[in-house]
């Protein structure tokens, strides 16, 4: 109550759907109670959101809460996730594909220092959903490769208000990028996370070449 009065963005860890009901509950609470006429415009974030349900993101749609996706899970302990949550809930884990759908502007993240913090694994990871056994975790949850790549450009850098500084480029941005070694866009799926990056600008200026 107090953050959303103060015009302040709030961003809460919810991993399980316990968690993320008490999280909507006091959020959807505050809006309702709050003042604030620049309420609606804070970008509330909720990070994790491993098993976050359909109605759930439903609820997220309508307070315009931005889903941050851990969705490397799936690689890292998807076949774990599957003895532990069984095989229908631990498919919908990081539900990106219904996230997408809904409208909402999904980002990725890493943890890191839990996972190295590898933007085109991630991207593999959302597109394909593989464990370390090989097995798919969730098909219809995959995503296209554009929709992986905007989760970590234009969409990561929404949840802060920056869209109009980075992510993308145009006249005008930061030239923040990366030159890779080849086309995510172009080459197999499955071969995503063997691309390798080439270079690191950051303003315009080369901070990181390969040699």
């Amino acid at each position: 109550m107090e953050a959303v009065d103060d015009n302040v963005q709030l961003l809460a860890h919810c991993n399980g759907d316990a968690a993320a009901d008490q999280y909507l509950a006091a959020y959807r609470y505050a809006l309702a109670a709050s003042h604030n006429p620049q309420k609606d415009k804070l970008r509330p974030v909720m990070i994790h959101c491993q098993t976050v349900r359909d109605d759930q993101l439903d609820e997220m749609a309508q307070l315009h809460m931005i889903p941050s996706l851990f969705v490397v899970h799936t690689w890292y302990w998807g076949d774990v996730h599957r003895k532990n949550l069984g095989e229908t809930r631990a498919a919908h884990i990081s539900p990106a594909k219904a996230a997408f759908d809904r409208g909402l502007a999904v980002n990725f993240h890493q943890d890191a220092p839990v996972v190295p913090p590898d933007m085109l694994l991630t991207v593999w990871a959302a597109v394909n959903r593989r464990t370390r056994s090989g097995f798919v975790l969730g098909e219809d949850q995959r995503i296209s490769v554009w929709d992986a790549l905007r989760a970590v450009t234009i969409n990561a850098v929404y949840e802060y208000g920056e869209e109009n500084e980075k992510g993308s480029l145009r006249p005008g941005k930061l030239a923040d990028l990366v030159i890779l070694d080849r086309n995510p866009l172009a080459v197999n799926p499955e071969e995503i996370r063997e691309i390798r990056v080439l270079e690191t600008i950051k303003e315009g200026q080369s901070l990181w070449k390969q040699r």
